[in-house]
């Protein structure tokens, strides 16, 4: 395998120091193979993600093709202007002069995707790269093996697989690769192996970009209208169990409410799930099942911790040979305990009482930064103390998820939800280097950039920097500035 990686990379190499994959023509014909490839392989596409996660074919088109389709038209509608150069200003001491930011892709990037979004969270990225012009190698979740089959085939038909690469595999592949120098290194997972990714990539002073998750709370204020209530829990609930069935790092992790709003919001919320995913939501196919056994006892673990069961109010069935936890909702659990101290990741959903809402905003700050912060919420004065007052990599009111979806807003987190940003011209931004680009002709100099050294020369200098013209023009002719 490292021979095979090594050979993959130096023809990766080859290909963008020929300069073919900075053309525009080269990139354009890539994103409308994506486009082609999604349009024809469809159903093998739905059919893999059913069978890896058990995705509704309605869920996997929402999540994985619809939102890809519209991010490769996005980037070939906005190609020619985000690939053309900007001008930019220069201080009078550069007279006559010019100068400009020239967008230009890093090179060789690795991009490791996920399993909960094994088509949405691969593409996704590589529409940033190829749209920037870099060579890509692709390393897609083990845990999703059908889907990676697929990916891999699919890239290799509608993809120049002299520039796109896949190399599929375990972990033990994956520390192969970061082995290897590459340009950038854009990956979408847990904390343990982004700290893994960071500490190879400092070897080689690679860039990164962390796709991280963490505990995204959701504010839920008191809410008088029925209207508005019916339509917060259909968010509510599809912002939980109809993301990859909670399988999501910006789905909402636990909800934030006041102790007087708390029977009001479970009976609501009882009833919506049993909307959205009947009495038996087993029998259901709209809810996505949990990956694999080892993630299936790791929730089951979290339930099962002291304390955390008895704050049980509804759901908590289960069915390992299903790899099956119905929607639950509890009630304070311990905020010692596992389920409100690591990422959740699952159909589970605390619901932590306050006294007052406002408190809330403390009770984020004191935790570690989130990816998405929700506030349902029309308070004016409450909404702003939580854009003031907390941090967070998004935030979003009265709605959930759909930040993701936006190409016109950058998606990333913060501290430990990692950092770098992406989405439509976000992506472009992500996997290019803006270079600076200066040009001066000759007929013009001005002397005082020069020694001998006077003080003369250091009022010059201190005019033409701060852009004072004026005062520079005066000291030049031995004149007594008005100004």
């Amino acid at each position: 395998m490292e021979a095979y990686v090594e050979g993959e990379l130096k023809e990766l190499r080859d290909v963008f120091n020929s300069g073919k994959t900075k053309e525009s023509s080269w990139r354009r014909s890539q994103l409308q193979g994506i486009l082609t490839l999604f349009k024809e392989r469809e159903n093998d596409i739905l059919k893999a993600l059913n069978q890896d996660l058990g995705k509704h074919h309605v869920e996997a088109y929402r999540d994985e093709i619809g939102t890809v389709v519209k991010s490769a038209k996005y980037a070939l509608g906005n190609l020619k202007k985000w690939m053309s150069s900007k001008k930019a200003k220069l201080t009078l001491n550069s007279f006559p002069g010019s100068a400009k930011l020239v967008p230009e892709p890093l090179g060789v990037v690795l991009i490791i995707s996920s399993w909960n979004f094994p088509f949405g969270l691969s593409f996704e990225p590589i529409i940033g790269a190829i749209a920037a012009g870099n060579a890509v190698i692709l390393k897609p979740s083990e845990l999703a093996p059908t889907c990676s089959s697929v990916l891999a085939n699919t890239i290799n038909d509608y993809l120049d697989t002299s520039a796109i690469k896949v190399v599929e595999g375990g972990s033990n592949v994956g520390e192969i690769l970061l082995r290897h120098k590459f340009d950038k290194i854009f990956f979408t997972g847990g904390p343990r192996v982004g700290e893994i990714i960071m500490t190879a990539a400092a070897k080689f002073l690679t860039p990164v970009t962390l796709e991280l998750g963490g505990k995204c709370p959701a504010v839920v204020d008191y809410i008088s209208s029925s209207w508005d209530k019916k339509i917060a829990m259909k968010r509510i609930i599809w912002g939980k169990f109809g993301a990859c069935g909670g399988q999501a790092c910006i789905a909402i992790d636990y909800i934030l409410t006041s102790k007087k709003f708390t029977p009001i919001l479970v009976e609501m919320l009882q009833k919506y799930i049993k909307k959205s995913f009947g009495d038996n939501p087993m029998e259901s196919h709209s809810i996505t099942r949990i990956i694999n056994k080892k993630h299936f006892s790791r929730l089951k673990g979290l339930l099962d911790e002291p304390g955390v069961k008895s704050s049980i109010v509804y759901g908590g069935k289960s069915n390992e040979e299903c790899l099956f936890i119905e929607p639950t909702i509890l009630v304070d659990p311990p905020l010692d305990s596992a389920i409100m101290t690591e990422e959740i990741f699952g159909p589970l959903l605390p619901i932590i009482t306050l006294e007052r809402i406002e408190d809330s905003v403390e009770f984020i700050r004191a935790r570690p930064k989130p990816l998405a912060v929700y506030g349902f919420t029309n308070n004016e004065s409450l909404q702003k103390k939580m854009i003031s007052e907390t941090s967070s990599g998004s935030i979003t009111f009265n709605d959930a998820i759909i930040q993701y979806v936006a190409d016109t807003l950058p998606f990333g987190g913060v501290g430990g939800s990692g950092y770098g940003r992406y989405h439509g011209k976000y992506s472009f931004e992500n996997f290019s280097h803006e270079k600076a680009v200066t040009k001066r002709g000759y007929l013009i100099d001005f002397g005082f950039r020069y020694p001998p050294w006077n003080n003369k020369k250091l009022q010059l200098l201190t005019s033409g920097l701060r852009y004072d013209y004026i005062t520079l023009v005066f000291i030049k002719l031995g004149l007594k500035s008005k100004a």
